[in-house]
């Protein structure tokens, strides 16, 4: 299953159309996207069954994020080794580093982002997964059932702001408008011969940067459920970036960053892409 935020209204996205789950439930559901994740489950049941009218085409540009408002937003870094080693760190052992990305700084899948003056900005495309049930305490073995579904995610990123001391302000430096693109909407596990093997990939005006596995995280993402649901409970609707393969421009030589006039387009495997120009 899929499903979409369309300039604001929850949609279902069936044979690449939509159809807006408020009207086809007779107002059962909402059209907020966010609060679906509440009723996760008994959404789930619906639409499984429910006898669905034929959806309608619909522009990407109003494709917005398929988890527009999340209360938490968890990001993970160094979770790929290649990444961490470029990055200039050891690999995390235990608990990866976490940090979060401000909820206005998400966005949909087509937009154009403003570059910070004076800053270094950088791309790092991601797994995005969303939480469908509460979790707390959860065992790895059972994280998947606490996931609504998986995204596209970009964790853009102006490193002055970030690396700046005297400790870094990685949650602000992630967090300018436009710098959490998540989309073009949201894959229910169970669409995936394997949802923890995933190929990503990232291009900048046409040039590959990127390409990994998911496979390749050092903590998968019934990894991350399961330790993050140790300390905090996951609620529905939360967000978690997973974290991104080498390739990124703080570890080039020299280092190379986003300039105004540059697409950046990220992709992932059976999931679809994000495409974002930026601007000065």
């Amino acid at each position: 299953m899929r499903i979409a935020n369309i300039s604001g209204r929850l949609a279902l996205i069936v044979d690449g159309k939509a159809v807006d789950v408020e009207n086809a439930s007779d107002g059962s559901f909402t059209a907020d996207p966010q609060t679906v994740y509440e009723r996760w489950e008994v959404f789930r049941s619906w639409a499984a069954t429910a006898d669905l009218p034929e959806g309608v085409a619909f522009d990407p540009a109003d494709l917005g994020s398929p988890a527009p408002a999340p209360r938490q937003t968890l990001a993970i870094g160094l979770n790929y080794r290649d990444h961490a080693s470029e990055s200039g760190f050891e690999a995390p052992e235990g608990l990866p580093p976490v940090f979060t990305k401000f909820v206005t700084s998400i966005s949909g899948p087509i937009t154009e982002v403003k570059l910070p003056e004076g800053g270094n900005t950088d791309w790092e495309v991601e797994l995005v997964a969303v939480i469908g049930r509460h979790a707390e305490n959860v065992a790895e073995a059972d994280a998947w059932s606490h996931v609504a579904g998986l995204a596209v995610g970009q964790d853009i990123s102006e490193r002055v702001s970030q690396l700046a001391g005297p400790v870094p302000q990685f949650s602000l430096g992630k967090s300018f408008p436009g710098f959490a693109p998540i989309g073009p909407w949201l894959v229910t596990p169970d669409e995936f011969a394997d949802p923890d093997d995933l190929e990503l990939r990232c291009v900048i005006n046409g040039e590959e940067v990127q390409k990994g596995r998911t496979r390749d995280l050092i903590f998968s993402v019934p990894a991350l459920i399961a330790k993050m649901s140790a300390v905090l409970p996951l609620l529905p609707g939360d967000v978690i970036f997973t974290g991104t393969p080498a390739g990124v421009g703080l570890g080039r030589d020299p280092q190379r960053w986003l300039a105004a006039g540059d697409e950046l387009v990220s992709t992932i495997e059976g999931i679809g892409e994000l495409r974002q120009t930026f601007v000065a």
